[in-house]
């Protein structure tokens, strides 16, 4: 009965609560240490020095606007009365033990593809499944004036495919990444190469840019 007293004294009720203030204090300066900063997608920052996103977004570019200024694209337009190729995004393949966002890359080709005006891009295999589906539910639900008609899908004239290989050399702090990205496109009823590309980006990063 007296500890019980003891507790329920003013004196004690205000020292726990000076306890929990000074916690909640440590809990906000240890959380004082994080700042973000919003910064435009389009800016360049290399803080590893590995591939990133602007690594993705350049090669794309790079890696199309070669593509698409070949003479492939003059004999595929005289063949066909004009019409633009139809181009499939195959699969690239990280080659180095880097993780690399092939995903991301991929679309970034894609982008490049379709806003150059000089081809088409159809769905990739992993796209086409949801697209299949919704056709079949609006055959079964759709009015018959919107429904849309099955078995209309565009095929792909080419492919293009592709592989990201990555050399590392370091010593004493420094550090050399060596990126090469090889990419092919490919007429899907002859199994012509009709264009072979490559871009290379290669990194210094010095020492305290990254972890060991």
């Amino acid at each position: 009965m007296e500890r019980r007293a003891e507790f329920g004294r003013p004196g004690w009720r205000a020292a726990a609560q000076g306890m929990a203030i000074g916690i909640a204090a440590l809990l906000v300066a240890g959380c004082g240490g994080t700042k973000v900063t919003r910064i435009d997608p389009e800016t360049t920052v290399d803080l590893s020095g590995r591939w990133n996103d602007t690594d993705s977004r350049t090669v794309a570019e790079a890696i199309t606007q070669d593509c698409l200024h070949h003479p492939w694209v003059t004999e595929h337009l005289q063949r066909q009365g004009g019409k633009v190729p139809i181009v499939i995004a195959g699969a690239v393949r990280n080659l180095g033990t880097e993780h690399i966002a092939v995903g991301t890359f991929l679309a970034d080709i894609e982008r490049a593809l379709i806003n150059s005006g000089r081809a088409q891009v159809v769905a990739r295999p992993d796209e086409r499944g949801d697209l299949r589906l919704e056709r079949a539910d609006q055959w079964a639900n759709a009015s018959e004036e919107t429904v849309k008609r099955l078995g209309q899908e565009l095929g792909a004239d080419y492919m293009m495919t592709g592989a990201i290989h990555t050399i590392t050399d370091q010593v004493e702090g420094k550090r050399v990444i060596f990126y090469q990205v090889d990419m092919t496109l490919m007429d899907i009823e002859s199994n012509l190469k009709v264009w072979v590309g490559q871009h290379k980006i290669k990194k210094f990063v010095a020492r305290g840019q990254f972890k060991p």
